[in-house]
């Protein structure tokens, strides 16, 4: 299991208000959310999906704030294949990883890494590539279950498919 993509980097402190602001709240609809993405913080964000950015790349506590679940599903559903970062706040990386959202504590790859950079993020290995650069950094690998929840598409759909026996 891996991503890959061009980065879209941004600092520390990002909070759940600024993934996802409070006004969209009102609804649990992926697309919806997903086009409300980080709108606050980045104008650009959604044409930077659109364009093969797929990794978020950000500096320290990344998710702070509530602990909205609309925050990792908005980024997600706008196209977010995983996220680096020097380190999330707890809650942030449970829901993170409940909907199946791949998020990756790395405080290395967070400060080399720069926007624009090609990076590719291999969850078995614990290894992030930069592309870019020709540099490598190491991760701790996602262990068999976590990377079965992830690649059923979250904690859910991993029970039910535990349950099915699929």
């Amino acid at each position: 299991m891996n991503a890959k993509g061009k980065v879209i980097k941004y600092g520390n402190n990002i909070d759940t208000d600024v993934i996802i602001p409070a006004r969209h709240l009102n609804t649990t609809d992926e697309k919806v959310l997903a086009s409300h993405c980080m709108e606050d913080l980045d104008k650009s964000f959604p044409g930077r999906v659109g364009e093969g950015c797929t990794i978020i790349v950000a500096g320290k506590n990344f998710g702070c704030g509530s602990s909205r679940e609309h925050a990792p599903l908005a980024i997600k559903a706008s196209g977010i294949a995983c996220v680096i970062a020097s380190d999330f706040a707890r809650i942030f990386y449970r829901n993170s990883i409940n909907i199946g959202l791949p998020i990756v504590e790395c405080p290395e790859a967070a400060a080399s890494i720069e926007d624009g950079d090609e990076v590719e993020v291999f969850f078995d290995s614990g290894v992030i590539k930069n592309l870019t650069k020709s540099a490598e950094y190491k991760m701790t690998p996602f262990p068999p279950f976590l990377q079965a929840i992830i690649s059923a598409g979250g904690l859910i759909a991993a029970a039910e498919k535990n349950l099915l026996g699929d």
